[in-house]
């Protein structure tokens, strides 16, 4: 019998996503940024600034994208570039104030979701949900490792 989309993994993972991401770009809409933006903020040392290079890895973007949001973030006033002072080569991005200010309401928009979720929902419960996203993780780390292949799946049980 076929599965229905309301019971796949994949199908809750990204329903749930979405809803998040709505409400954080709702939020941040009323500061004239995005969801976006606010993680690349996030990921910007407000002291000593983050190479470039750095960014786009610890949010799981290809470089092309970041380089383009950068540019935005730059003329919308949220950041400027220095050179690397010790690998001239490299540019290390720093936060303006008001990057600073758009960085602690995004930090403040996620810590203030996580604690109403916490309100919401038990440690035990909190503890399995995260158990259950690692072997989520470590099952698509095996599929991009090609030693598990979901189209030729046969029903072989798998060591995980």
């Amino acid at each position: 019998m076929p599965m229905k989309r309301e019971e796949t993994v994949d199908y809750h993972i990204k329903s749930a996503w979405h809803a998040i991401s709505r409400m954080y770009n709702q939020q941040a809409a009323q500061e004239d940024f995005t969801t976006s933006i606010g993680f690349v903020l996030i990921n910007i040392n407000s002291k000593e600034g983050t190479p470039a290079t750095k960014i786009a890895p610890l949010m799981g973007l290809e470089a092309r994208s970041l380089t383009r949001m950068l540019k935005s973030m730059e003329e919308k006033g949220l950041i400027f570039k220095k050179p690397d002072p010790i690998d001239k080569r490299s540019v290390r991005i720093f936060l303006t104030e008001e990057g600073k200010r758009k960085k602690e309401i995004s930090v403040k928009t996620i810590k203030t979701f996580n604690l109403l979720v916490r309100e919401h929902v038990s440690e035990d419960e909190l503890d399995a949900f995260f158990t259950v996203f690692q072997k989520i993780s470590h099952v698509i780390d095996k599929i991009n490792s090609e030693t598990l292949n979901p189209n030729t799946y046969d029903k072989k049980v798998y060591e995980l």
